[in-house]
């Protein structure tokens, strides 16, 4: 992402920023960037129709720059691309005021993006989006049986570049049909990484699958691609790195970061650091439940405790229409950063942040255990049930049977008399 312009007033966080997506990547920065209510300028093509004196009627398509009222964004995961809805809410030669419009944003076209309040984690955003350092990227390989996925890594998208999906045979004597089938499968992941793997900006290309298939992938990529005098395979050998996955899903991924090995190879990626932290939270709710809490309630209390060592959370839970529920994690996390605790912003496209997303989307890891909030708010309740009655004692004896009175007439009311 390149910045072109940014214009945000130091009093009350409002104004303008013009940015220019140039990968895939940039497109999700943007869908996580943009809320309703926001004002987006882009230029866009629009069919005008015009009619000549003498009643003759023509039309062309004209590009021109819109200025649209956000009333609905759209991201489609598969093309990567953003859609926004919304009425026109600036003057234009050929769009009347209010005209509702849905313009999507491509790359390698600027747009602006004006917002009442830019606040941190939308300028955190910003930041991680134009630092290319971030980009630096790893392709994933799964295998199994006869099902494959390609996928590129970035620091907050995972994309399938391919699936392949082969029935082979069963072994059977005399046969050479599951052998012809092994290598047909081989060679649809070979072609699918030469065409989807840039191999000058990946760090690594890791191969997962279990049993001992991806050591005969590997050895059939190196001899094939000597055979073929692919180059790039050639000199980009180095780059494979072979680790266990249980499978060819998708979600085989998470469990290659996992790995200890993989992770030193790849220690500078955003990824690595979010799994290892989920990681370490899902460890800490087995074995110690009081310094790893979830939910917002929780987490909140534990922050009030200055508590919280690590705070992992979302993005999805800052897209969130409602100012007053976006700004409460806004508030969460400056608060955490404020106390020396460290948060990460998982992103819900990975495989990590779709399994936060499923223990309510915030967690945090503890510096040191607390109790229970439930029993916490049981001994408060005690508490005052006995400051109460330690109050009791100082009244007089017509006031005590006021009280008393007041208190039935308050449950004979509950009762419904």
């Amino acid at each position: 992402m390149k910045l072109i312009k940014k214009s945000i007033s130091a009093k009350d966080g409002s104004g303008s920023v013009t940015l220019l997506p140039q990968s895939p990547e940039d497109l999700w920065h943007t869908y996580n960037l943009l809320q309703t209510s926001d004002h987006v300028r882009c230029t866009t093509l629009r069919k005008v129709t015009k009619e000549s004196s003498t009643g003759s009627v023509t039309s062309n398509k004209v590009r021109m720059n819109l200025t649209i009222e956000v009333t609905k964004v759209e991201f489609d995961k598969e093309s990567l691309q953003v859609r926004i809805s919304g009425p026109n809410s600036a003057e234009s030669q050929h769009v009347r005021m209010g005209a509702f419009h849905t313009l999507t944003l491509e790359l390698d076209r600027q747009f602006t993006i004006e917002k009442e309040c830019w606040d941190a984690i939308f300028l955190d955003r910003i930041e991680e989006a134009c630092n290319p350092e971030v980009g630096a990227e790893v392709a994933c390989i799964v295998m199994s049986g006869g099902l494959a996925h390609v996928c590129l890594v970035t620091g907050s998208v995972t994309v399938t570049k391919a699936r392949i999906d082969m029935n082979i045979p069963k072994k059977r004597t005399g046969s050479s049909g599951h052998s012809k089938a092994i290598i047909k499968f081989y060679d649809a992941i070979y072609r699918a990484i030469l065409n989807h793997i840039p191999f000058d900006k990946i760090k690594c290309v890791l191969v997962g699958s279990p049993g001992f298939q991806r050591d005969d992938f590997f050895k059939y990529l190196v001899a094939e691609s000597v055979r073929r005098d692919d180059r790039v395979l050639i000199k980009s050998k180095e780059k494979f790195v072979l680790c266990h996955a249980s499978s060819g899903h998708k979600h085989s991924i998470e469990e290659m970061f996992s790995d200890p090995n993989i992770a030193s190879r790849v220690t500078e990626t955003k990824l690595v650091k979010e799994v290892e932290a989920l990681n370490r939270f899902m460890r800490l709710l087995d074995t110690h439940p009081d310094k790893a809490y979830y939910g917002f309630g929780h987490v909140q209390k534990a922050n009030e405790e200055l508590a919280i060592d690590t705070l992992l959370i979302t993005d999805e839970l800052f897209l969130s229409s409602d100012v007053v529920t976006r700004k409460k994690y806004v508030v969460l996390v400056e608060s955490v950063r404020e106390r020396g605790g460290n948060v990460y912003v998982f992103s819900t496209m990975h495989v990590s942040g779709q399994q936060l997303q499923q223990v309510s989307g915030v967690a945090a890891i503890l510096r040191y255990p607390l109790p229970d909030l439930d029993e916490l708010e049981d001994i408060a309740a005690n508490h005052e049930a006995y400051a109460e009655y330690e109050s009791d004692d100082e009244l007089t004896e017509e006031e005590k049977r006021q009280k008393e009175e007041a208190r039935m007439r308050e449950e004979m009311k509950d009762m419904g008399f």
